[in-house]
């Protein structure tokens, strides 16, 4: 099958959207000089002039892929009649609905198994790999056909995570936050999606957009946060923790400045912002504190960070540790407290918060996707690389269960990692991340 593939000549069209990194990069900065599609949070008077430290900052995120350890892939029967379909997938229904019209069946016609699914991250919610066994199962009736994308067509054939721009300003003032004022510009996943998958578009603010930024559980006086949406049409899907996997880490980045400019424990700063604003939240940044004994003496080639991110219902936050081995500097610990109210499964619990991390940690380390031609220049794990056994930090959890209702533990785990590992980082070198992947500014061990 792959040397069929291979042996056809394709007439290429150009591609829907901007046809590499630099124009797609240039159109979302251009979003900024709209007006915004959202002012989700606006407490206060961002706009008045506050006395203080003035902090301000730019964060870039790129485009990302799932890369599921198992690539897309479905298997099919159709007698003409009906069609039976094995599909690891995350939309069941809209699994049976999208392959029914592929093959003009009643959906009543199409039963779906859904399998275990090998990964999903949000890829498997969308149902292309699933139509394409159908419409193949179609063109040979009464004979089991199974598709599977090998990794590069399944990178290349991805929704991908958008890439954003997020501006940040704000004013510190006698050890306190006066002021924040955040700005997020990018495509939106909402709108993308949908508009692919419905032929609809989502009407008015794109709150999924802003999420993990203008939802943050504290308590600054003036806090403005909108959201910019930029004409990028490249295919964007849902991935782990959605708007929160790069809001959490640009926010929570301005947070750590805002601290440093106003001399303050970065970790301490957090709890003050948020004892005003969230209890349970509170008692997560305390209760990692106390884990990872944030504050001691340590080694002059280590140092630590710390990231917070409250979403999906469930505060939490991590610490890491960097060590400089004098020939890179490599992740050596992260401790992890959540509070996702009342615990049902804590094995779990603790195995989704560690998951999650290690997806962050991934992302943040190595991944990105880029465009040259409208192609994208990633193409297997060579070149978009993940965290390995060998080289993940030890672990240590903590369950809270002192908020009033059950959270997420699913997607929680991976927004804070990021910051986490960033602020770690700046605290080992003096030097601020602001953009992802780490891979580019330091020298990493991995």
């Amino acid at each position: 099958a792959m040397q069929a593939l291979d042996a056809i000549v394709f007439d290429w069209q150009p591609s829907i959207y901007a046809p590499d990194s630099a124009a797609i990069d240039d159109l979302i900065a251009t979003s900024f000089d709209a007006e915004p599609n959202s002012t989700i949070r606006d407490d206060g008077d961002v706009d008045a002039a506050h006395d203080g430290t003035a902090v301000s900052a730019e964060y870039r995120l790129p485009f990302l892929a799932h890369t599921t350890m198992e690539p897309m892939n479905a298997t099919a029967i159709y007698t003409g009649d009906s069609l039976t379909l094995w599909s690891g997938n995350q939309a069941p229904v809209s699994t049976r609905d999208k392959a029914a019209e592929a093959v003009g069946l009643a959906p009543e016609a199409v039963t779906v198994h859904t399998t275990l699914m090998g990964g999903g991250f949000g890829r498997r919610s969308d149902t292309d790999f699933s139509v394409v066994a159908a419409m193949v199962a179609k063109a040979v009736p009464n004979t089991p056909v199974m598709v599977v994308y090998d990794r590069t067509e399944d990178i290349h054939q991805d929704f991908f995570r958008p890439a954003i721009h997020a501006r940040y300003e704000g004013v510190v003032k006698d050890g306190a936050a006066v002021s924040l004022h955040g700005k997020v510009g990018g495509p939106s996943v909402a709108k993308n999606t949908m508009r692919r998958q419905n032929g609809a578009e989502v009407p008015g603010a794109d709150r999924e957009h802003v999420s993990g930024a203008a939802d943050q559980p504290y308590k600054i006086p003036n806090f403005r946060l909108s959201g910019y949406i930029s004409p990028v049409n490249v295919p964007l899907g849902y991935w782990r923790s959605v708007g929160s996997s790069f809001n959490v880490f640009a926010f929570d980045s301005f947070i750590d400045e805002m601290a440093h400019a106003a001399g303050r424990d970065p970790l301490e700063f957090r709890i003050e912002l948020a004892r005003a604003e969230h209890a349970p939240s509170a008692a997560v940044l305390e209760a990692v504190g106390e884990m990872s004994g944030w504050g001691g003496d340590l080694p002059a080639n280590r140092a630590r960070g710390v990231g917070f991110g409250h979403t999906f219902g469930t505060p939490v936050a991590q610490v890491v540790e960097v060590e400089d081995t004098g020939a890179g500097i490599r992740l050596a610990k992260c401790w992890i407290a959540c509070d996702p109210g009342t615990a049902l499964d804590p094995g779990n619990i603790e195995a989704q918060m560690v998951g999650g991390a290690i997806y962050g940690f991934s992302a943040a380390l190595f991944q990105e996707i880029t465009f040259e031609n409208g192609v994208p220049q990633q193409f297997n794990f060579p070149d978009y690389d993940a965290m390995r056994m060998n080289t993940a930090p030890s672990f240590e959890v903590r369950i809270l269960q002192n908020a009033p209702h059950i959270g997420g533990v699913g997607e929680p785990g991976t927004p804070p990692a990021a910051p986490a590992l960033a602020n770690a980082l700046f605290a080992l070198t003096g030097q601020r991340a602001r953009r992802l992947p780490l891979m580019h500014d330091f020298d990493l061990v991995f």
